[in-house]
């Protein structure tokens, strides 16, 4: 008995040990969990239920000269709402009113609106979605609404910020504006993402049910810095001009793509750039920077190069006699032949070059540098067309002039192939820059899409012209070309698009296009390139157009050189140079409505708003800026809404707001 009462004694007193050393084990984990990795804890738990939210900075704008907006950053906005902040009493008293004034401005039924506020209610839902994309205006509207006015804590208001990209003049020169996103950086918008990217700013945000976050304070914790504006040398004018004069004339030959640019002869600016690609319904869009990127056999854009280079070296002149014979030769088994058939026989150099004569310019060629080709070439590359233009827009091709020293690629015609424009390979931009430096009495400008960087009215930064070449050639040399390329347009292959109202130069050029290997006689690249007046240039222009339809047309003169005048046309027509006339009919019904249409209400307003609506986005912004009015849109193409109505008198200053659609 006594034994047994030892036993039980024995087996509680271990218990009781084995309870106090598991009872010092525990408090030895709490201290160790509150004193020596309490800090550790404490933040772990911090960082899984309170995170920094990245608020990303508006992308500085991108303007045309004239002030005309192309690109930029405007506000979306996703509202909800923590219905559980909200106060029983306040809830009941007010979500009549809220869903009245939701109902007024998202269009469902207030009692759509009252119906799922209390459905959130009994849910307890603290993340409801309201609305999803609301412009700042409404944003705004919304902050004074019943119960959203009180803010975050006490009327449960919850505003998520967004930036989103917008092009108010639409589609129009779209992929020279660029983007600079998860795509890449593309166009002005890439080239100059250092400073148009702003410095992000960041807000606390808290954990709530269901995994989801909301806003801890109405305010950020560091307010984001918006980046610097880009002003760029677009003149929306002329840009809209030379994508219509382009659009018409592929959609007119059905080709597959095509480009015009227009360039400021003194200072290089480009003024406008449209690349035009065919979609498979046959439509057109900017699908790629052709002018900058695709390298390609000018043709007989090239025989002003061959021209320059045999009156640099004078080893001719304009007046010399050729013989074209009847329009075709061969040289090494290769045929070289006249778009005229029977040819020209005996006529002048400076004849030559006007009627485009290949076998004139490869017997030429051949008759002075067969035995010292590398002559030839380095005239050639003397004229920078060896040489990228170096603009900041990525993708830029690379041009091609073959040598006599990479004997892997020159052959028994190289020579003579590159007098008439094959065997060498140019982007549109290049072969204009060529151009525009003849116009610009030898000076080689850089191509130049930027004048500015600004912060609000201030210049930050201001991009002055650069002089890649002061001479390219003497002037005596550059005065002769100028006149044989006017005679181009009076009296060459050009003539088709002589007009005595204004003068313009320039040349055509026809080229067959490589396909599988081999020269194709169905697939050609039809361009014109030149300047304009020719008394003292004020522009110079390319336009090239791949694969208009044989059928149709294929010549530089058919398809290219039309849209060139119509540029210099409405160009002279709307921006008189010199006080020349104008007074032939500009084919180009589209424009000349939205021009007629413009001035026409511009000219009757006096004191009041116009009506807008159903008016381009591009047109109504100017016409109410220049009425003295701040203007706000969002969306792209035509006026939907705008928010003040016609006819209110106009107080300057005033800001309007218009939805694009």
């Amino acid at each position: 008995m006594v034994t047994h009462k030892k036993n039980i004694v024995s087996k509680l007193y271990a218990v009781a040990i084995l309870i106090t050393l598991f009872l010092f084990v525990i408090i030895g984990k709490i201290v160790d969990l509150q004193y020596v990795q309490g800090d550790k804890y404490k933040k772990l738990s911090k960082q899984t239920t309170i995170k920094n939210d990245t608020i990303y900075a508006n992308r500085g704008n991108v303007y045309a000269s004239d002030g005309n907006l192309l690109a930029t950053s405007m506000f979306r906005y996703t509202i909800r709402m923590d219905v559980m902040a909200v106060e029983d009493e306040v809830f009941e008293k007010n979500i009549e009113a809220l869903s009245q004034s939701l109902s007024n401005m998202l269009g469902e039924p207030a009692r759509y609106y009252q119906h799922k506020l209390r459905e959130a209610k009994k849910r307890k839902n603290r993340y409801l979605l309201l609305a999803r994309n609301v412009g700042y205006n409404d944003y705004v509207k919304m902050q004074s609404f019943p119960i959203f006015k009180l803010g975050v804590y006490r009327g449960g208001f919850i505003a998520e910020q967004k930036t989103v990209r917008v092009h108010p003049i639409g589609k129009i020169a779209e992929r020279t504006i660029g983007y600079d996103d998860r795509r890449g950086g593309a166009g002005i918008e890439g080239a100059f993402a250092d400073y148009m990217e702003g410095k992000n700013g960041w807000r606390l945000k808290q954990k709530i049910a269901k995994g989801q976050w909301k806003p801890i304070n109405d305010v950020n914790e560091q307010e984001p810095v918006d980046g610097k504006d880009v002003i760029t040398t677009i003149d929306v004018n002329i840009q809209d001009i030379t994508h219509h004069s382009l659009l018409k004339q592929l959609e007119k030959f059905n080709a597959d793509h095509g480009c015009a640019v227009v360039m400021e002869t003194k200072t290089g600016e480009i003024k406008a750039i449209s690349n035009l690609g065919r979609t498979s319904k046959g439509t057109y869009y900017e699908k790629r920077n052709y002018a900058v990127w695709e390298s390609q056999e000018p043709g007989s854009t090239f025989k002003l190069a061959s021209l320059m280079t045999v009156l640099e070296d004078k080893v001719v002149d304009t007046s010399t006699v050729v013989d074209t014979e009847k329009g075709r030769i061969f040289v090494n088994g290769k045929k070289v032949q006249d778009s005229h058939h029977g040819g020209y026989g005996k006529i002048s150099l400076a004849r030559v070059f006007e009627v485009s004569s290949n076998v004139g310019f490869v017997k030429t060629v051949k008759k002075y540098y067969d035995h010292q080709p590398e002559k030839f070439v380095n005239r050639i590359k003397s004229f920078g067309l060896d040489k990228q233009t170096g603009v900041k827009i990525k993708g830029e091709g690379q041009p091609y002039i073959p040598s006599p020293e990479n004997k892997d690629r020159w052959s028994k015609i190289s020579l003579e192939w590159m007098a008439w424009g094959y065997g060498v390979m140019l982007t549109p931009l290049q072969i204009l820059t060529f151009y525009n430096a003849v116009a610009n009495n030898g000076e080689e400008v850089k191509p130049r899409f930027i004048k500015e960087i600004r912060v609000g009215h201030k210049v930050k930064k201001r991009f002055e012209k650069v002089v890649l070449n002061k001479k390219i050639a003497s002037q005596v040399t550059i005065d002769k070309v100028k006149k044989v390329m006017e005679n181009v347009v009076k009296k060459g292959t050009a003539a088709n698009i002589y007009s005595p109202n204004f003068s313009m130069a320039g040349k055509t050029g026809t080229a067959k296009k490589v396909v599988n290997g081999a020269y194709s006689n169905d697939h050609y690249v039809a361009s014109f390139v030149g300047f304009f007046p020719v008394e003292n240039p004020k522009y110079s222009c390319i336009v090239v157009v791949h694969d208009p339809e044989k059928d149709k047309g294929y010549y530089g003169a058919t398809v290219a050189a039309p849209v060139f005048k119509e540029i210099a046309q409405k160009i002279y027509t709307t921006t008189p140079i010199k006080d020349q006339v104008v007074s032939d009919t500009v084919a180009i019904p589209g424009v000349d409505k939205s021009y007629n249409s413009y001035y026409a209400k511009l000219r009757s307003l006096k004191k009041t708003i116009p009506d807008v609506e159903g008016m381009s986005g591009m047109d109504a912004v100017s016409l109410l800026e220049n009425l003295g009015l701040k203007v706000q849109f969002f969306g792209v193409g035509k006026v939907k809404h705008q928010s003040i109505k016609k006819g209110q008198i106009i107080k300057k200053g005033t800001t309007i707001v218009l939805e694009l659609s």
